[in-house]
């Protein structure tokens, strides 16, 4: 039996079975980059394509692949911290279940020996991989990404909703954006 049936099959993710819902991941052998975020979002999960949507076209843009090296060149590996659209919350979607990532990131990160750099988007991939305290800003750990390379690159979320972020913080677009993206091309030889 494979991860993907065990995660199938975990009592935990019973209602989304039954609903007929499936875990949505990417861990191809081959990966040389690791996406962690924070859950698949609602059209994510009615298409069962990771990252197919407003978020995931800035996403690669940022990263500055085009769709066919982020979905078929194996060189890249997304793993969310939960694997099932969580719901809406009165702002935003709801946060990723908790226990997630503790049960199944080794087991799948131990399938990918070649990861050279691991993009952690948004704070609960982010406290969860960076142990960072709960009063850490996002904004002070995008900062200092340097301080977290070369295994890890925290990136603030691409979603349209954090517009008024990317225009008090223009200095992410301006410095951070191109050292990721040369990292990226460096990596997968763009």
């Amino acid at each position: 039996m494979s991860i993907y049936d065990d995660i199938v099959q975990d009592e935990q993710n019973k209602s989304y079975t039954t609903a007929g819902l499936y875990p949505i991941f990417s861990v191809p052998k081959s990966a040389r980059i690791l996406i962690i975020g924070q859950a698949p979002g609602k059209r994510v999960q009615d298409t069962g394509i990771m990252w197919n949507d407003a978020s995931g076209d800035r996403l690669r843009e940022w990263l500055g692949v085009d769709r066919s090296i982020f979905y078929d060149s194996g060189k890249i590996a997304v793993i969310p911290m939960d694997f099932y659209y969580p719901g809406k919350a009165k702002s935003g979607d709801k946060p990723p279940r908790r226990g997630i990532a503790e049960k199944w990131h080794p087991k799948l990160r131990a399938q990918m020996p070649n990861i050279q750099l691991t993009i952690l988007i948004g704070a609960y991939a982010q406290r969860y991989y960076l142990n960072l305290a709960p009063k850490t800003t996002i904004t002070s750990t995008v900062q200092n990404f340097a301080e977290y390379l070369p295994e890890f690159f925290p990136i603030v979320h691409p979603s349209p909703r954090n517009n008024i972020w990317l225009k008090k913080n223009p200095w992410f677009l301006i410095d951070v954006i191109p050292k990721l993206q040369k990292q990226i091309a460096e990596i997968i030889q763009v």
